[in-house]
């Protein structure tokens, strides 16, 4: 796990922007803190910032040569197989100079070129300079735990793992529109799109090819999607408790193969069954496994670490548990908005920082839990999409009563009120087509209520049909016809899982030198779950079925008796008391009419909604108005 950025330049002029290769890569010294190094060949730069896990000697620093010198890697993340890789590239005839898996995929792109991306088991973001074609290969892996953007011009392409590192090389900044009109309705900005024109993520599993030849070029592919077809659903017609036993296989190899590290590892534990599952598997093969949990002693109801103590309990793993007041979350609430670099609005980054931050004190590698509920179907609003899908009677009164939940004041401040909350926004739900459901679940706020927050000079630059085009095709799997909970899967592990849990995890984790890997997103895992029937994921009484009733014998029952209870970080708390003065500030009238992006009318009015007694989910658009307004300042004004 490290920081990789670089450049390719087309011309003198692209070359001239070499200068900034050094500067750029310490921009990522918090993701590689053990080495750092830049080197340029002819027209192309690279530089690396080493956060050492496996083969942690000096002959795994990068960027790293073959032996002929003609092609040159710099590489962020973990390839699990690389052991069995190596022997087969071993008996080809290929001498190693180092025990990493670095150089396992240099050697595997020498000899297979980017059909090497088929045979790679593991997460990753990585660049290949041939000398000889002068070609340079970039790569993301499938599902994006690793992020990558990019910036191309006629003069230059520039990439890297962070975009602080992007603007170390002077590049023009410009606001998009567009990215921020989808921001404010997601509270993230969905691929390829950042927060500036030019800049672009590369997709999960895409990959680019540059080269000068003739001319500038910059070619583009896709290697790999979830192979996902309804009418090949359990083709091996497995029983129920046969798909348990192949999915408990799976899931025992994904865990071996992600404790291999020289380096202390240890495991996020919850108390959930996400992470339950993988402390349970990771214990059998490390000895007084290291496991962490975050306590909220100001939130009990929320406070999941008695769950947590009773898996480390039966599995005698050294855990430790670090006792959160309110007071600590937001004590870490402005380092945050200072690490982020492009806005990023999902709350719970805030926990995950502070354990990410614990965590590094005793180990540099930690298991999560991630990924399992795109996959399984975790999610409350998978398990209301599947009664909208069944819709009975008791969903079709629910609907038939919007203008009661309307009309009723709303907010997750207790349970009462959010209980209304939930019940409007499942009736809203209700009268939609299946896409605009979806999208009406996924997001905080529809097009007209984004629209109302911007400024007229805003609006007259927003693109709505290609907002609507990229709308359509986040959204080409559900079918409005013949609508499943397997469509919805699909479409969460393409849009929420890259853009919202993995860039979470990897931000938060990255900014303390902490690796986290994922076993629920081994691709053979993600595979096999899609080839099965929604029934095995969810029914009335129980969200990822097929999860749960795999491991149940492993886990202690008392976890299967309560809800998924998740965390809320009290944003609408502090909003009224101790970050008062902060909205003041970044959303003062003064500020919005100098700025000119936001609509002043429309501002004035979502912070009197922020202190009515009916707020709805308003702090989480206050949140998002928040990171951006800080971002703002840091980097754009």
């Amino acid at each position: 796990m490290c920081g990789i950025t670089g450049i390719y330049a087309f011309n003198e002029i692209g070359r001239f922007h070499m200068i900034n290769l050094a500067a750029a890569t310490d921009k990522l010294s918090k993701r590689g803190p053990d080495f750092g190094r830049s080197t340029s060949v002819h027209r192309v730069g690279l530089g690396h910032r080493r956060l050492s896990i496996i083969d942690t000697s000096a002959h795994g620093n990068q960027p790293m040569k073959d032996s002929s010198e003609r092609f040159t890697i710099i590489f962020n993340g973990e390839i699990y197989n690389y052991r069995e890789l190596r022997k087969e590239l071993e008996q080809k005839g290929v001498n190693f100079q180092s025990a990493t898996d670095t150089e396992v995929l240099l050697q595997l792109y020498i000899h297979e070129g980017k059909a090497c991306l088929g045979r790679l088991n593991g997460f990753f973001a990585f660049a290949i300079y041939d000398e000889q074609r002068d070609n340079l290969f970039i790569a993301r892996d499938r599902f994006g735990i690793k992020p990558l953007l990019y910036y191309a011009d006629e003069d230059k392409v520039l990439f890297a793992s962070e975009m602080k590192s992007l603007l170390a090389y002077g590049i023009e900044k410009e606001l998009d529109t567009n990215a921020l009109y989808q921001y404010l309705q997601f509270n993230y900005t969905p691929a390829p799109a950042t927060m500036l024109k030019g800049v672009q993520k590369l997709l999960p599993g895409h990959y680019l090819e540059i080269s000068k030849a003739n001319e500038p070029r910059v070619r583009g592919g896709k290697y790999y999607e979830v192979p996902f077809n309804e009418t090949l659903l359990n083709p091996e017609k497995l029983s129920y408790e046969q798909q348990q036993n192949r999915l408990h296989a799976l899931m025992e190899d994904s865990v071996k193969n992600r404790l291999i590290a020289d380096v202390p590892l240890g495991a996020f534990l919850s108390g959930g069954i996400d992470s339950s599952v993988i402390t349970a598997l990771a214990s059998r093969h490390v000895d007084k496994l290291n496991t962490f949990s975050i306590g909220y002693r100001d939130e009990p109801f929320y406070d999941e670490t008695k769950y947590a103590q009773l898996v480390a309990d039966k599995y005698q793993t050294n855990h430790t548990v670090f006792s959160l007041s309110n007071y600590d979350l937001y004590g870490h609430l402005f380092d945050i908005l200072d690490h982020i670099d492009e806005p990023f609005a999902d709350s719970s980054a805030i926990p995950v920082y502070i354990l990410s931050k614990e965590t590094k004190k005793k180990v540099t590698v930690a298991l999560s839990g991630d990924g399992a509920d795109e996959v399984f179907s975790g999610y409350n609003k998978h398990h209301a999409a599947w009664r909208a899908m069944q819709a009975g009677t008791g969903e079709k009164m629910v609907s038939g009563l919007a203008h009661l939940w309307k009309s009723l004041p709303k907010s997750r401040n207790n349970p009462l009120t959010n209980k209304v909350r939930q019940l409007a926004r499942f009736s809203e739900g209700m009268q939609l087509s299946p896409k605009e459901r979806y999208i009406k679940w996924a997001t905080y706020l529809n097009g007209e209520e984004a629209v109302a927050l911007l400024s007229s000079s805003v609006l007259e630059h927003l693109a709505f049909e290609k907002h609507d085009r990229q709308i359509g095709a986040l959204t080409q799997a559900i079918n409005d016809q013949h609508e499943t909970i397997n469509q919805w899967l699909y479409t969460d592990v393409n849009l929420v899982l890259p853009n919202d849990m993995l860039t979470k995890v990897d931000l938060m984790s990255m900014a303390h030198g902490l690796e986290i890997r994922v076993p629920f997103l081994d691709h053979k895992v993600v595979e096999f779950v899609f080839t099965l029937p929604e029934e095995s994921k969810i029914n009335r009484q129980m969200k990822k079925r097929i999860l749960q009733d795999t491991f149940r014998k492993l886990l202690p029952p008392e976890l299967y008796k309560r809800p998924k209870q998740g965390f809320e970080v009290p944003l609408l708390g502090w909003f009224r008391t101790e970050l008062k003065s902060t909205i003041e500030e970044l959303l003062s009238d003064d500020f919005i009419a100098e700025q000119d992006i936001f609509d002043l009318a429309g501002i004035q009015a979502i912070k009197q909604k922020l202190f009515s007694n009916n707020p709805g989910d308003v702090h989480a658009t206050i949140w998002a108005l928040i990171v951006f307004q800080h971002w703002w300042k840091q980097y754009m004004a």
